[in-house]
Formats: C-alpha cells, structure tokens, sequence
C-alpha cells in the first residue's frame, strides 16, 4: 500500500513551523508528536533534558518482545541568522516539485515523512516493531541523543537496526569520520611590551599549539591511516579560532584557540588527545610556569562523538540495500548519531535518508518531492519485511 503524499507534506510543514534552533528548545515541537501519536494510540516517551525545555522522544509500535527497526532524526536545525532566505525559513513553501524550508533535508522532511506513516504501521500486523526516535542538540555535536542512547544500550533485548535518515539522496552510507572539539584556555602573565621578556606571551604559546596541531594534521595527510572510499581519505585537524590580547603595547595574558578533528574510525581518538594535552602540559606550560608560576593551560571539550564503520556485507547493509532498490554505498565524512546507536548502544546502524547534504545548512533549503515519495517507499517496504518478522534474523553488529 502506498503512502500518502498530502499527509507527509502536511506533517512536514507542522515540524518546520517549529523554529528549533539549537540554541532553543525543542519542547513545543515534541509535544506536538506526542499528541499526534496519541490521537493513534500510540504511546511515547520523552527523556528531558534537566530544565525540562529539550528532550528525546522514544516511541514503539508493534511487538515489544522482538528485535525491530529504529528510524531515527533529530528535531533541531542550524541558524538562519544571516541567510537571505527567499521566504520565512519557518514557513514551508512547495514551488517547482520542491519543498521549501529550514530543516526539509536536514532532517524534518525523514521524519515528517515516518510520522505520516504511523497509520499504515498501525494497520499492518506488524511480527516485529518500528521504533520512532528524535533527538536534540545533534548539531552541537550529536550531544543530546546520548541519553536516549544510554537507555538502549542498557535493554536486554536492542533493536536488530537503526536508520539515521540524514539527507543521503537514499543512499546507504556505511561509514562516517567521528569528531571532537576542544577550546584551549592559554593563561601567560601580562606586562608592558617593553618588559616581555619578564612576562608570558599567551598568544604565543597558543601559536606553538596551532603549530603543534598543523604537525598532526600533516602526518595525517601523508602517512595516513587511508580510506579510499572518503573525499578525504584520511583524518583531518584544523584550528578554527584563535582570540586573545588587549593591546599591541601589552603583553597579552590570555588566549584562546579552538580547534577540532574528524577521524577515521580507525584512529583512537583518546590517543590523539593525549598527545595534544601532552604536548601542552609537559611541553608549553613548564616553560611558561618557569617566568610565570601562575599560568595555565585549560582544554575546555565542546563535543564528541564516534565514528560509524559498519562492512558493506553486513546483514544490517544488505537489508536496506533491499529497502532502498539500490546496491551501492558510501561513506562520508560528516557526522551523525548513528556512531553512537552503533558503538555505543550497540544497534546495527546505517544513515539513509532523503534530501541532499549539499542542501543542509544553507538559505532556501529544500527537499525535492521526489526524494520524499523515494522515502516512503522505504518505508512501506520496510513495513512489508516487518510483517514477516526478518530483522529477527538479523546477526549482531560488529564491532
């Protein structure tokens, strides 16, 4: 049975008109599909965030006492500030087979799109469950699904497969880079400039640590570890801010330098981080304490998450390979929650959604109807294969 079209659009437009922005909460809208999936008898969980204004939404359908299928996004959306947009980003607009609006592709048209289809999951006798989950904060750095993750990881009987349904034109995307982000606090002591020499330059040990994270980054790019299948076949560094200084006549006492990487699967991420701290605290900061015994060095974490890395001929791959009607695959070096359902939770997980990537993030995005009807044929053949109970026979994911 084919899904309907008018209901997923109608449904899409309801969540973009819900500005959640990162930096908001996401409360109205999730109360919002609560009450939706409340007018179908279905039940939802919600796990607030402390404060109670953000929250992931848990839900099932069908039969608790077998393995199912989470189809999974998160609620919030990037910044319009800035953007010239062509039309109120909140409001969506359906011109030239397109759908119009902050947060279609990335991600309100997946999962407008899951919600349209609860009726059919309903009405289909269902041997295994789909399971609904939207997350917050994923553009922060995939911050708020961890605790939605920690309850997963803690059931006795996990799901047999997650959908993280980012834009990927409908591709199965097997493999991403996961990422990390730190603030480097540099605290020298200041002085006239023409008593330097008395004084710790915190702008300049914050240069020998940009330097220090460019070494890095070069080995990367000529030793490797490689991965062919990525644009960028190995692990990346990169410094994206440095601030500090009050004047060009005074020592500066404070720095600051923000710089993040994306990392191979591969690449143990706990060991490059070692080595930077190392670098600062045996390296910079003695040097440093020995003219200023109160300086200091304070690395400030602003988020972290793992990669994905699941092999082509895993069970979970060939299953939505069927779904999709496709046999192709791809990694990609953005991030997504599924190296938390995957790593962490312990879910076979794939990204597989509708919606270009090149699209998200920028003014006037779209989802093209087109990819949405491909979504809902997906789904309505993943409800085919759940009447029949395969993901059941589904092997555990590796590791």
């Amino acid at each position: 049975m084919a899904l309907d079209l008018s209901t997923s659009i109608a449904l899409i437009r309801d969540l973009v008109g819900f500005p959640t922005v990162s930096r908001d909460p996401n409360r109205d809208l999730l109360l919002y599909v609560e009450r939706y999936l409340a007018s179908h008898g279905v039940t939802s969980d919600i796990l607030w965030a402390p404060g109670g204004e953000k929250g992931n939404l848990w839900a099932t359908i069908g039969p608790a006492n077998a393995r199912g299928v989470i189809l999974s996004g998160h609620s919030d959306v990037v910044p319009v500030d800035g953007q010239a947009w062509s039309s109120d980003p909140f409001t969506l607009r359906e011109a030239d087979g397109k759908l119009y609006g902050r947060g279609t592709a990335d991600m309100k048209g997946f999962l407008g799109i899951v919600l349209a289809a609860v009726p059919e999951m309903l009405r289909r006798p269902l041997r295994a469950p789909v399971h609904i989950a939207i997350s917050y904060d994923e553009e922060l750095g995939c911050l708020g699904v961890r605790s939605l993750v920690e309850r997963l990881a803690a059931m006795p009987l996990k799901p047999a497969l997650c959908i993280v349904g980012e834009p990927t034109l409908m591709q199965v995307i097997i493999a991403h880079k996961g990422g990390r982000s730190y603030r480097v606090h540099l605290t020298g002591r200041p002085a006239h400039s023409s008593l330097a020499p008395h004084a710790v330059n915190a702008i300049e040990a914050g240069a020998e640590l940009v330097l220090f994270l460019r070494d890095i980054a070069r080995g990367w790019a000529a030793e490797g570890p490689f991965d062919g299948a990525f644009d960028v076949s190995h692990s990346t560094l990169s410094t994206g801010l440095i601030d500090g200084g009050t004047a060009i006549n005074i020592v500066p006492e404070h720095c600051r330098v923000t710089f993040e990487f994306r990392h191979l699967a591969s690449v143990d991420a706990e060991d490059v981080t070692r080595r930077i701290k190392a670098f600062a605290t045996e390296t910079l900061l003695p040097a440093m304490r020995a003219i200023a015994p109160e300086a200091d060095i304070v690395f400030e974490p602003l988020y972290e998450y793992p990669g994905l890395d699941i092999a082509p001929e895993h069970p979970a791959v060939t299953f939505v390979k069927q779904l999709v009607g496709r046999n192709d695959h791809a990694k990609v070096a953005y991030g997504t929650e599924a190296g938390l359902f995957q790593g962490r939770a312990g879910v076979a997980s794939v990204v597989c959604g509708p919606g270009s990537i090149g699209e998200a993030h920028k003014a006037d995005e779209f989802l093209a109807i087109s990819e949405l009807e491909a979504c809902q044929r997906m789904i309505a053949r993943l409800l085919d294969r759940l009447e029949k109970g395969e993901p059941l026979t589904m092997d555990a994911p590796d590791t």
